[in-house]
């Protein structure tokens, strides 16, 4: 069987590990956690630091394959991995452009994919230079994640707040929708296309609340998405998994926010939803078998569970009977042991045949559902 190692233990490799068992595969994590998410569900846990070139290196020895759940990873290692001939999925070539928003952006302007117009800042003199740009979205080139990294900028009175670092000024786009393609890609260059969801985002927290598939488009709009995103995906030339963040603005054009080479929290409703999920279509690339069957079984909605405000400590859930009382409602607790304010903990899914009554549906879980911190 393969030997197939997870830089990473949060819940993405914890749902990846989950979808494993279905598959003949030898599972490793290299996390320094022992109790996070992915550690009970491996085959071999390895404790170590993801960003450490010597855990990484002695990790990957005698492996088949690596792949990512988070792209904070040490590259160097992985270089050196990828060139003794250890598989890297994606290819580190393919995550030395990803892990830096500089590049990232770079890389949309080489290949011509519409991505909103930019400044590239290094330090907050730079961005006081620039200050007829705002609005703008300033973004770290290196360390946001889930929202963390990203602010907006209105007027100069913000300059004060910027990044005094390598970061993104992105010109402040109107938008009407943002939307998440994820396209998978084999060895083979065969290409399985989810369909978009459109994502509805925490106005405090800037991170995913919830999301809806399919996302409601206009045909061409949709094609014209579809065919951008593609365009992200096969420019890497590496198979992998792509999930592509797109922005419509309200003139109805499309750009490229960002893109994730893992499996990604835009992807979780196809667990239920889809006949193949994205953790199960990964492990199709990873293990080289066919492609799996993106098609919906029917639509869905996905609402993120997160720490509730002025909760920190350990995690206690309340409200999951309600949820459960809900047909075809889908209840996925993470499992760290630890909560706080807007951190991921959790993750409920909702299909439905009518459509409509996904809405009223989320909300009622919304109002019931809350992680709260032991008293």
């Amino acid at each position: 069987m393969k030997k197939v190692g997870i830089l990473g233990g949060g819940q993405l490799g914890k749902m990846l590990l989950q979808a494993a068992a279905n598959y003949p595969v030898t599972t490793y994590i290299l996390e320094q956690d022992a109790d996070a998410p992915a550690v009970h569900l491996c085959h071999h846990y390895v404790q170590g630091s993801i960003t450490s070139y010597d855990d990484v290196y002695a990790f990957g020895k005698g492996l088949d394959c690596i792949t990512i759940e988070i792209e904070n990873v040490n590259l160097e290692a992985l270089t050196q991995l990828e060139l003794e001939g250890v598989t890297i999925i994606p290819s580190t070539s393919v995550l030395k452009i990803i892990t830096n928003k500089i590049t990232q952006k770079q890389y949309y302007q080489q290949h011509q994919i519409p991505t909103a117009p930019y400044i590239i800042t290094h330090n907050l003199a730079d961005v006081a230079a620039n200050q007829a740009s705002l609005p703008a979205v300033h973004k770290l080139a290196q360390g946001g994640y889930d929202g963390k990294g990203v602010q907006v900028l209105h007027h100069a009175e913000d300059i004060p707040n910027a990044y005094d670092a390598p970061a993104v000024l992105e010109h402040k786009l109107e938008i009407s929708k943002e939307i998440a393609i994820t396209i998978a890609i084999d060895a083979q260059k065969r290409i399985a296309i989810y369909p978009a969801v459109e994502m509805v985002f925490h106005k405090h927290l800037n991170m995913l609340d919830y999301q809806l598939c399919p996302a409601t488009l206009p045909q061409q709009l949709g094609w014209k998405a579809e065919a951008i995103a593609l365009s992200v995906a096969k420019n890497f030339g590496s198979p992998g998994l792509y999930a592509v963040e797109l922005i419509i603005d309200t003139q109805n054009d499309v750009y490229v926010n960002e893109t994730a080479p893992r499996v990604h929290n835009s992807g979780h409703h196809t667990i239920e939803a889809h006949y193949s999920s994205q953790f199960d279509m990964l492990w199709r690339i990873i293990l080289s078998y066919p492609l799996g069957n993106t098609k919906a079984l029917l639509p869905s909605l996905m609402l993120n569970l997160v720490g509730a405000p002025n909760h920190t400590g350990v995690a206690v859930y309340q409200g999951l009977h309600e949820a459960l009382c809900i047909d075809n409602c889908y209840v996925h607790i993470y499992g760290k042991k630890e909560t706080k304010p807007g951190r991921k903990m959790g993750h409920v899914t909702i299909i439905s045949a009518e459509p409509q009554e996904l809405i009223h549906q989320a909300n009622k879980i919304k109002a019931a559902v809350s992680v709260l911190a032991a008293t």
